[in-house]
């Protein structure tokens, strides 16, 4: 009876001096029923939890013991890093600042934020600082991504560039790690130019109507931007947007300097950008032919000169259709060999 419940046993010995024989013995059983009961009762609520199973052993002789938690913990992080494995760029864009035609504006506000500040560092103490976030914005095709991989290629800089596509997952809390894992890969790798494309799809203005996920991204972005305990030391981040106006207003305080790239205005900047996208195509232009060109495309962006040209550079293909003889001539074969006599063309005249 020692490792009986201790507040029954007055009640035995109370049974015990009992006159009435048959009374004892009654209580006595029923007690005795009620002790072993109770005894049952303790041992199940006071039963060890069961053991977890040993993991099986992994391939290298090596079993899931006690660090079972952080390898969970690295398997997760391992999984994000290698699904933003693609955002990074290894190799230079090689886009220089010589390749973008016009906006010089944008291409000082950018030597400003990445140039300087790795160059020469000795000029940005105490309070001058450079900038750790800037906002490309303007019409559709004038060239905001184009600069951006051009700033990563005079800076010498690891070039994240990154889409919603990139970040945005199906499952919960995955999209926040994925942005806090974006940054920790751009600290880690630093200099570095975070390039948010089209970045009003990630971070446009909060409303009552949004998802829960959608809200979490967002202050997951703005907390590794300029958060408690954020370094952005020798990073960048650069946005692009088309509708700025769409953004939300604690992440357009985050871009502390916002650039316009407008459509290219004068005649010799269209001019340029139509030169660029010949490049080495065989041409008879000369500068009137160019300016021409300049001067009948106003209202053209970067990418409509560059479909223009595109257009024209097929007219002599288009030509080649039609033609119904061929002719000997001479000239330069595919490999370049200067040809007398084997190198043909076709003729539309009979």
């Amino acid at each position: 009876m020692g490792s009986r419940v201790p507040h029954l046993t007055p009640l035995l010995l109370r049974c015990a001096d009992d006159s009435n024989a048959s009374t004892k013995k009654t209580l006595g059983a029923k007690m005795e029923q009620y002790i072993t009961r109770v005894e049952q009762l303790k041992g199940v609520t006071a039963a060890p939890a069961p053991a977890p199973k040993k993991a099986a052993a992994s391939g290298d002789g090596k079993s899931g013991g006690g660090g079972g938690g952080d390898d969970k913990e690295d398997d997760e992080k391992s999984k994000f890093r290698e699904a933003l494995g693609s955002v990074i760029n290894t190799e230079s864009p090689n886009v220089k600042w010589d390749d973008v035609a016009g906006l010089a504006g944008a291409k000082e506000s950018l030597k400003e934020a990445v140039i300087l500040p790795i160059r020469f560092p000795q000029l940005f103490q105490g309070k001058r600082k450079p900038w750790r976030g800037i906002l490309l914005y303007g019409p559709p095709g004038t060239g905001k991504s184009y600069l951006a991989k051009a700033c990563a290629t005079e800076a010498q800089s690891t070039f994240f560039s990154v889409t919603s596509s990139d970040l945005v997952s199906k499952w919960l809390g995955e999209s926040e790690k994925l942005v806090a894992t974006l940054f920790e890969l751009a600290r880690e790798q630093r200099p570095s130019i975070v390039f948010i494309d089209e970045v009003d799809s990630l971070c446009s203005a909060r409303g009552d109507g949004e998802s829960e996920s959608a809200r979490r991204i967002k202050t997951q972005f703005l907390t590794e931007m300029d958060g408690v305990g954020s370094d952005m030391e020798n990073i960048l981040v650069l946005g692009a947007t088309n509708l700025p106006w769409g953004l939300d207003k604690a992440m357009l305080r985050r871009f502390e300097r916002r650039v316009y790239i407008p459509l290219p205005a004068e005649v010799e900047v269209r001019a340029l950008m139509a030169r660029i996208n010949v490049g080495t195509t065989a041409n008879n232009m000369d500068e009137a032919a160019w300016n021409f060109v300049g001067q009948h495309t106003a209202g053209y962006s970067g990418a409509d000169l560059a479909i223009l040209v595109r257009d024209a550079m097929m007219e002599p293909i288009r030509m080649l259709q039609t033609a119904t003889h061929f002719k000997t001539v001479a000239g330069v074969d595919r490999d370049g060999n200067q040809q007398s006599d084997m190198c043909v063309t076709l003729s539309a005249e009979p």
